[in-house]
């Protein structure tokens, strides 16, 4: 072990350690892992015991100091996602959804679902389908969604009735935009109040049957067109604060609606658009928060608006590891320790939950009604399209990816309403996690246990942990995802 010329005690001394992390370190450590052959396996427990030598790349745990409260884990109920689900046989599905959402399994708890059709749909279609205006809105119908979407919602929530669900629109309905598609363009400011009263229409519709739905987007993806391959709608930022602000804010408000509304719902690199339409008073009043991608910039995005506005909230609702463009992607049934660095840092950066997108696709990442960007190889298709679950058409085998893997160390073991505290390695700042190739992230559950994710993407290692004056040593096996969790 690399050593230091600081004991344990002083360290603790010095940064001010809460006594509460002596109590924290007095019981046994229970440890699962996901490397090589191994998926979330356990380990036997490892115990904490006193230290008066601190490795140089130590890990620091501090309870006491606790950051933003978690809402959850989940991934996206797409169009194609509930279809391929559907087309499982029943005596199959049923297993398989008991393993994704029941709370003494994966737990999945915090899904995203769709206002109309995504790219990765059957077909192009909205609530409100026709060539002519309808600003009365005498078309609108869910009828589409009662086939296989509603029916894997219900079930979904059936098994786990804390499911908070959020929706998003890739476009409104064709006659509401200038190019008179749901391909690309942008809304015409005359339609915005209808289709303020589009969303509560389609709010009020899956109440009615039976499906809540906790929060909304106002637009997936609010400054591109992806020219027209698929269903989007640039937003300019005057026009969000607009719509939000005079239109859906006091639209909901009047109904007493409790569900939320979550501006930008784009890149990290847009911090600054966020940090601009929040520092309007109106809207301000009516958003709880924003929701986040992660196809550019970074997750230090999210501080940056945390640290402007810490009273709203941070949603990570779609994307993951970013690649340099050209570089190769990684195996996706079993990059966990890349989605895991990965989901750390988004966690360290003030994020209550984790959404990533589709939950299940067949094996050629379809259904999909999009156009392939021309800027991406056609060659990594479908490696980078695979769902987080990856189910076969004719023998209807499932297979799990590296998503999955990561994602049942946070969600199998951390809770809602459990917070974020302070891990930091010798130097290193909250935001990021880490220097090296260890990353990690700690959560106090709020039955009092804790849990710490650490991801290594590099080769075997040695890490140590320190939590008061009391200390583990912890082999990390090379391209690997642990959880430990102790009460």
């Amino acid at each position: 072990m690399k050593g230091a010329s600081v004991t344990a005690a002083a360290l603790a001394v010095a940064r001010g350690l809460p006594a509460l992390a002596e109590s924290a370190s007095s019981s046994p450590v229970q440890v699962w892992s996901t490397y090589g052959d191994r998926r979330h396996a356990s380990s036997p427990a490892l115990s904490w015991t006193p230290v008066s030598q601190l490795a140089s790349d130590a890990i620091v745990l501090n309870p006491g100091a606790t950051r933003q409260e978690v809402l959850g884990f989940g991934a996206a109920f797409t169009d194609a996602s509930c279809w391929v689900l559907s087309q499982i046989p029943e005596e199959q599905r049923d297993p398989l959804m008991h393993e994704l959402f029941s709370p003494g399994e994966m737990a999945l708890n915090v899904c995203r679902t769709c206002t109309g059709s995504s790219d990765y749909s059957r077909s192009v279609y909205s609530f409100d389908e026709g060539d002519d205006p309808d600003p009365e809105l005498k078309r609108f119908s869910i009828d589409h969604d009662k086939a296989y979407i509603l029916p894997t919602l219900k079930a979904a929530r059936q098994l786990n009735p804390d499911l908070f669900l959020f929706s998003s629109p890739w476009s409104p309905p064709a006659w509401m935009k200038f190019n008179n598609s749901m391909l690309g363009g942008t809304i015409r400011k005359s339609t915005l109040e209808p289709y303020s009263r589009y969303i509560q229409m389609f709010l009020d519709a899956y109440k009615a049957e039976g499906v809540e739905i906790n929060a909304v987007t106002v637009q997936n993806e609010v400054d591109t067109t992806v020219d027209g391959r698929y269903p989007a709608c640039l937003w300019a930022q005057e026009d969000e604060i607009l719509f939000v602000r005079r239109y859906l804010g006091p639209l909901l408000r009047a109904a007493a609606s409790s569900t939320k509304i979550w501006i930008l719902d784009h890149n990290f690199n847009l911090w600054g658009r966020a940090i601009g339409e929040l520092s309007n008073p109106e809207l301000y009043d009516c958003v709880d928060g924003v929701a986040w991608h992660g196809y550019a910039g970074d997750p230090t995005g999210m501080t940056q608006v945390h640290d402007a506005f810490p009273g709203k909230s941070a949603y990570f609702t779609e994307g993951g590891p970013l690649h340099e463009p050209g570089a190769p992607h990684a195996d996706p049934m079993t990059n966990w320790a890349e989605w895991g660095e990965w989901a750390n840092s988004v966690m360290r950066n003030w994020a209550q939950s984790i959404t990533v997108w589709n939950l299940a696709l067949d094996e050629k990442g379809t259904p999909y009604i999009g156009h392939y960007d021309p800027e991406e190889h056609v060659s990594t298709w479908p490696t980078v399209g695979r769902g987080v679950l990856t189910v076969w058409n004719d023998t209807h085998k499932i297979e799990r990816s590296g998503r999955f893997w990561t994602f049942a160390h946070f969600s199998r073991h951390v809770r809602r309403g459990a917070k974020v505290f302070e891990t930091d390695g010798l130097g290193d700042s909250a935001a990021q996690a880490s220097r090296g190739k260890i990353s990690h992230v700690g959560f106090r559950n709020p039955d009092g246990s804790y849990v710490v994710v650490l991801a290594n993407t590099g080769q075997q290692t040695r890490t140590q942990l320190v939590l008061g004056t009391n200390a583990l040593d912890l082999d990390l096996a090379a391209d690997s995802v642990f959880t430990l969790q102790w009460t």
